[in-house]
């Protein structure tokens, strides 16, 4: 039996970079940026769900597929967050958390696809 999506270590920070980013986004600099808010949440919310999505298919190059698609939306979600310092929505100091997290959690996608391709029949 495979684990469950919730039991991921992975899919855990990434609700755990949700909260961070879902409150960072209601802070006044960004009430009226509407798109902006609704870019960021579309990524850091597709980071789980690809995780979760791949993860219903028991097959591991299905989930190598979800987890490149994780990963892609996580380094959007980090752009967005250099983005939101550059634009003077925010300073280093309050993404730097959220910053160093999406990282983390990049790296361990990036762990985890490595640890599921040597896990293929060729």
């Amino acid at each position: 039996m495979t684990k469950s999506f919730e039991e991921f270590e992975v899919y855990k920070k990434g609700i755990q970079l949700a909260k961070l980013i879902f409150t960072l986004m209601n802070s006044k600099p960004f009430e009226r940026e509407f798109g902006f808010k609704d870019q960021i949440k579309r990524a850091i919310v597709s980071i789980t769900n690809n995780i979760a999505e791949g993860s219903e298919y028991n097959n591991n190059k299905q989930l190598i597929r979800y987890l490149k698609i994780s990963k892609g939306s996580c380094a959007e979600v980090r752009s967005m967050l250099i983005l939101s310092r550059e634009l003077q929505f925010c300073n280093q100091l309050e993404i730097q958390k959220s910053y160093d997290l999406s990282i983390e959690i990049s790296q361990n996608l990036s762990n985890f696809i490595k640890y599921l391709n040597t896990k293929i029949d060729v």
